[in-house]
């Protein structure tokens, strides 16, 4: 197995450390697949449910005291705009991020859910109240949006996925911005 050095500059200090290229693929699509299992199992489980509904989640779980309140209160007001989006947005990152289809796109769009289900989570005021269903401030939904960041950042749809092969295509070789979704 190949080792290689990475040297970074982290909050203005160097860092290096030595990986294994072999372990960190796995570890990658490892994460991928399982991120992407969370998204399409969330995703049918609603879908197929004709009793769920945001709402029930919203008025059942964020709290008058919680800090966006009124926000959550919109989304209650429009759900049929909010289910679809949650349901269906579920299930197509999911399996965006399960065949590397514009995966920092899908990345960005669930770590995004998962950072809305996180505010919904808030107690009460920022200091009164943070999340502590398994600890101080951190709960699974902070956990897997920044999982998801960090496989955006990696460019894990390219590991075994379609974005390596539409990179590769003439129109996003034109169009480097669109390397932004992809990866």
């Amino acid at each position: 197995m190949s080792q290689q050095e990475m040297s970074v500059e982290l909050f203005g200090r160097q860092a290096n450390f030595e990986y294994s290229e072999t372990w960190l693929g796995y570890s990658i699509l490892g994460l991928r697949i399982l991120m992407a299992w969370i998204f399409i199992q969330g995703g049918i489980e609603k879908i197929l449910d004709p009793e769920w509904s945001s709402t029930g989640f919203l008025e059942n779980n964020v709290e008058e005291a919680n800090p966006f309140y009124a926000l959550f209160q919109f989304f209650i007001q429009h759900p049929e705009i909010v289910d679809p989006l949650v349901m269906y947005g579920q299930l197509l990152i999911g399996t965006a991020l399960l065949l590397g289809i514009a995966f920092r796109f899908a990345a960005a769009m669930g770590g995004l859910q998962m950072i809305f289900f996180w505010l919904a989570s808030f107690q009460a005021g920022f200091a009164a109240g943070l999340p502590v269903d398994h600890g101080f401030i951190v709960t699974e939904t902070l956990v897997y949006a920044v999982l998801l960041f960090g496989l955006g950042a990696w460019g894990a749809g390219r590991l075994f996925g379609a974005d390596a092969y539409i990179e590769r295509n003439e129109l996003v070789e034109d169009n480097a911005w669109l390397k932004y979704l992809l990866g």
